[in-house]
């Protein structure tokens, strides 16, 4: 076997169709178009989301307003009051003691807010304190001391 010899399987190359190229072709005067219509003229397919001339979906729903601020830090709020029913007098209260006892995610940063009544002294750690949280802490004998974010 030569390398003039070689050739592909019959039937596994078909030659390339010519349409629109008259009546001798095979596809006759339309060339597999049909006869008249959008369709039938050169760039007449239309985009999928054309509906008719109809306001497509796309424009009838409302666009996205606003923003999202890239730079806002979102804290993991936790209440006075819920550290008051799991923690012992006493305790040093972290962000990983509080992730352990189930009342934030770990790895995130954690505020403490003043709801709730808090009558024991705890050693609370938190990156961020409100007022009222800090006042109370205080007020029954903790500390209230702030993490760097």
């Amino acid at each position: 076997m030569k390398l003039h010899d070689l050739h592909p399987p019959f039937g596994s190359r078909k030659p390339r169709k010519r349409v629109g190229r008259g009546h001798g072709t095979g596809q006759g005067k339309s060339a597999g178009r049909g006869t008249k219509g959008q369709k039938k003229r050169s760039g007449g397919v239309k985009a999928p989301y054309f509906e008719g001339g109809q306001l497509p979906l796309v424009r009838r729903l409302p666009t996205l307003r606003g923003f999202s601020n890239r730079t806002r830090i979102a804290y993991q709020p936790v209440n006075v009051g819920d550290l008051a029913k799991r923690f012992a007098p006493g305790t040093e209260v972290t962000p990983e003691t509080l992730a352990a006892a189930g009342l934030v995610r770990a790895h995130r940063p954690v505020v403490v807010l003043g709801d709730g009544k808090l009558a024991m002294a705890l050693h609370v750690k938190a990156h961020r304190f409100s007022a009222s949280a800090r006042a109370q802490i205080e007020a029954a004998g903790g500390t209230a001391e702030v993490l760097p974010l």
